[in-house]
């Protein structure tokens, strides 16, 4: 094992086995018993250590060459410019709570407003896929999302909201 408390927990696990399947059995056979029970714990012991390497990646890995830094492997990780982690907590926050108030506006507004609105500026439709949606002319996508922005502004500046 080359680590003697390694090796005095593998015993103890073994005798602990023995103990409690066992110990009604006569002492001339607990010998053998408990010699099988000591190699199946110890080959159950190098399964398990082989299957965590196997799945565990180890950090000196991670941290390179030099074993001795003090560096987090994560802070080595880079995010991506346009990912939404690369903002601060507090900004994501006000953006999450922003949404969240845009939405409940969004309920307030007359169904074809809505309907216009949510395709041309969330689905990020344009003008003429949107009328085909509608069922309606491209002059009428423009005029309800051109009320419909007009509205939501004035609701988001009652909740003082500045866009």
């Amino acid at each position: 094992m080359r680590d003697d408390q390694l090796a005095l927990d593998i015993v103890q696990d073994a005798m602990l086995k023995l103990t409690e399947k066992y110990s009604a059995r006569p002492p001339a056979e607990l010998p053998p018993l408990f010699q099988r029970i000591l190699q199946n714990t110890l080959r159950d012991f190098y399964r398990r250590q082989k299957v965590r390497a196997l799945w565990t990646t180890p950090i000196s890995n991670l941290l390179g060459s030099d074993p001795e830094s003090d560096a987090d492997p994560l802070e080595t990780l880079e995010v991506a410019d346009d990912s939404k982690f690369s903002e601060s907590p507090a900004e994501q926050l006000g953006r999450s709570q922003v949404l969240a108030l845009i939405e409940k506006c969004l309920v307030k507004l007359p169904p074809r407003q809505r309907q216009a609105f949510l395709l041309r500026y969330w689905e990020e439709l344009d003008v003429a896929a949107a009328a085909d949606i509608m069922g309606c002319s491209e002059g009428s996508v423009k005029t309800h999302c051109s009320r419909a922005t007009f509205a939501l502004a004035g609701m988001l500046k009652k909740q003082g909201i500045k866009l």
